[in-house]
């Protein structure tokens, strides 16, 4: 019976040796999920970079930048203004003043890839000039509950533009989960994502993509801070941002994202006209310095015969 009470008592004892062991492990992971949440994917240092210095710096100032503002620190911007981080542009941003939007490689639901921006300055061989937009306009969002104000913002903008070959839009969704990123697991995403309607065959090009893996640096090139909200982004035909816009779409900045779409598209008709004008001048100067020769020519040919007759 004393043995018996002893396998009891050392029973028990284990139990709450494993519950505690449980619990202490549980407060260790969750005191991160604010932050784990802002992780854009789960990395980890490259095992040749153990050694270099500049690294270990740059991942140590990602690693106090990432904490510096967590999940909630979005949620408490999202209640104050329900994504609208500021207004957007009202007129077209000058070519001079505008950035290049960063490179960034995406992935269609049937596995093919391309590189965002599609620009006409990259000097590639047996790029088609025809495929090349004179204006994209490119939708990010980081999370699910920011699909509804990309909605705002690519519906108007497909029906303004909807027999347009000269515009695309790019709706582009960040998945930055470590799991989903890998294979097979990417595989059946994509999959999964296929059975929806891209619209490649509109007349606008609307293009709905995935972007997998990290983007911390994508993000911090376009000043991206929150990650609830949706970000819409106007490109002329070089990759520069001409046009910004945040959040859920009002009717005056729709107005003034379609007025900067047709100002890019009438400006490179413009642009045609300006590089065809120079032609039709030489054009007329050619034509008038014929004409100049043959009269030369005919008042020569004339005075030969009267100086023959004499």
């Amino acid at each position: 019976m004393l043995r018996v009470n002893r396998g009891i008592s050392q029973a028990r004892a284990t139990i709450l040796t494993s519950q505690r062991l449980f619990n202490h492990e549980d407060k260790l992971f969750s005191l991160p999920i604010q932050h784990s949440a802002r992780r854009s994917s789960n990395r980890f240092l490259d095992i040749y970079q153990l050694g270099n210095k500049e690294a270990i710096k740059k991942e140590r100032e990602r690693i106090t930048d990432e904490m510096s503002r967590g999940y909630f620190a979005d949620i408490s911007e999202l209640k104050q203004h329900g994504g609208k981080l500021s207004v957007a542009n009202k007129i077209i941003i000058p070519a001079m003043a505008a950035v290049k939007f960063p490179q960034l490689e995406v992935t269609y639901s049937d596995g093919g890839t391309l590189k965002l921006p599609n620009t006409s300055n990259e000097g590639l061989v047996g790029v088609d000039k025809l495929a090349i937009p004179k204006a994209s306009l490119i939708c990010l969002t980081f999370r699910a509950n920011s699909q509804a104000m990309i909605d705002s913002w690519s519906t108007p903008f497909c029906e303004a533009f909807s027999d347009s070959k000269d515009v695309q839009l790019y709706e582009v969704s960040f998945i930055d989960s470590w799991l989903l990123c890998r294979n097979p697991i990417k595989s059946l995403l994509l999959r999964v994502m296929r059975k929806s309607k891209d619209g490649r065959n509109d007349g606008l090009q609307r293009q709905i993509v995935y972007s997998f893996g990290d983007h911390y640096y994508f993000r911090k090139e376009l000043k991206i801070l929150n990650l609830l909200t949706g970000y819409i982004f106007l490109l002329d035909n070089f990759g520069r941002v001409r046009w910004q816009g945040f959040g859920l779409a009002t009717q005056d900045e729709l107005a003034s994202l379609i007025s900067c779409a047709h100002l890019l598209l009438e400006g490179e008709k413009m642009k045609n006209k300006t590089n065809a004008a120079p032609w039709n001048i030489l054009g007329i100067a050619i034509l008038l310095l014929v004409m100049l020769l043959v009269s030369v020519v005919a008042d020569i040919a004339i005075a030969i015969a009267c100086w023959r007759r004499m």
